[in-house]
């Protein structure tokens, strides 16, 4: 209910305005009903709704208001009218000039009052020394004033730029979010293609020939052959139309072979040149891999240098090691950096996916920080499928 107030008044500036200026007419009772010292009525009346009523538009138009009542109170003064409690709305106009425009509106504004102070010093009759403390006790006030106008337009061109950077990070996140969710789209349409697809033409091209070249137990044979040659077809023109409304409007180009093994050198070169010392060094003969796992060992590398590109910190270093024993790979990416103190930004999905990816072919990932500092990703992917 309280913001909606706000809101509802904050739309509503003359409203407010008036409501501020009132009790300065409550002050101004007593001389206007006549119980103040030397009232002349008409005159005090006429005076004080020339000072005050201009108030209800005071932030609407701060300069115009401000200009109208300092040329009251100059008439105030060539009338020789003595001091009214509504003169205390030239001190409410020198504020919101300041406070609502430039520095230059505001400093013109100040001269202005002190312009008033040394004119009231001169006209109105007081002591020669108590001259002197009224027109120091003037100015003090209009400079307080006008200190508190600056500082509140400070504050306020403060809180806009807040704003409007909380607003433009916004609206930079969600473009990011955007342009990721597109990307990552992208790349698994065309990963899935070069990978899946091919092993299903091949599965069907397979069984083509071997329902036609089966000489033993024809019936049998040729009507498994069939099934599983209309299954892969079938299975093919379905990624396909899947991967069709993935790719709509990617005009990424021609597609280039997905990286594999081979590769990761390549891949190092590209880190190192970002900054980042990277040592690689590969044990064991190198097995004979599908391009899928192929894949999956270069995302793995990948992702682990990401991650300690990101987190690391500075002057950080990495090792990669892969390790063929028997029909596993083993993946070993270690850094001294961060470790456990590295701060994640929380959407980052980098360690879930090389679990994922692993998991499709029968493999494990263990991701950690070390306890001497840094991290640590180990991976094991079988290099064939399991009889």
């Amino acid at each position: 209910m309280a913001p909606r107030f706000w809101e509802w008044l904050r739309g509503r500036t003359p409203l407010v305005d008036a409501f501020l200026a009132a009790p300065v007419l409550i002050l101004a009772f007593p001389v206007l009903f006549g119980s103040g010292p030397n009232v002349s009525g008409i005159r005090y009346t006429v005076m004080t709704a020339a000072l005050l009523v201009p108030m209800v538009l005071r932030r609407t138009f701060p300069r115009t208001i401000f200009a109208v009542v300092a040329a009251v109170s100059f008439v105030q003064w060539a009338l020789n009218v003595p001091v009214l409690p509504a003169n205390i709305a030239i001190l409410m106009g020198l504020y919101t000039v300041t406070a609502s425009c430039t520095f230059r509106w505001g400093l013109a504004a100040a001269l202005v009052g002190e312009l008033g102070t040394a004119l009231a010093t001169i006209r109105y009759p007081v002591g020669s020394d108590d001259k002197k403390f009224t027109f120091l006790a003037m100015t003090a006030v209009v400079a307080g004033v006008w200190i508190l106008g600056l500082h509140m337009r400070t504050r306020r061109a403060y809180l806009r730029s807040v704003e409007e950077r909380a607003e433009r990070l916004e609206r930079e996140r969600d473009a990011e979010v955007q342009m990721a969710m597109a990307a990552e789209r992208g790349r698994i349409a065309r990963e899935l293609h070069d990978v899946i697809a091919h092993n299903v033409s091949v599965i069907v091209v397979q069984a083509d020939g071997a329902s036609y070249a089966i000489n033993t137990d024809v019936g049998k044979a040729s009507q498994a052959l069939e099934t599983i040659s209309s299954t892969g077809r079938l299975a093919l023109a379905e990624m396909r139309r899947l991967l069709g409304v993935l790719r709509e409007g990617d005009d990424a180009g021609e597609y280039a072979p997905q990286p594999g093994v081979a590769q990761l050198d390549d891949l190092v070169e590209q880190v190192r040149a970002s900054g980042l010392a990277v040592n690689m060094r590969v044990d064991g003969s190198p097995a004979t891999m599908s391009e899928g796992r192929q894949l999956t060992v270069f995302r793995i590398v990948q992702e682990a240098l990401t991650n300690t590109l990101k987190h690391g910190g500075l002057r950080v270093s990495a090792d990669v090691r892969l390790r063929y024993a028997g029909d596993t790979v083993e993946i070993r990416v270690v850094d001294d950096g961060r470790g456990a103190a590295a701060v994640s930004d929380g959407r980052g999905h980098g360690l879930v996916g090389m679990r994922e990816r692993a998991a499709v072919y029968g493999g494990s990932v263990r991701a950690a920080p070390r306890p001497g500092g840094g991290f640590e990703v180990v991976a094991r992917i079988p290099v064939r499928e399991a009889a």
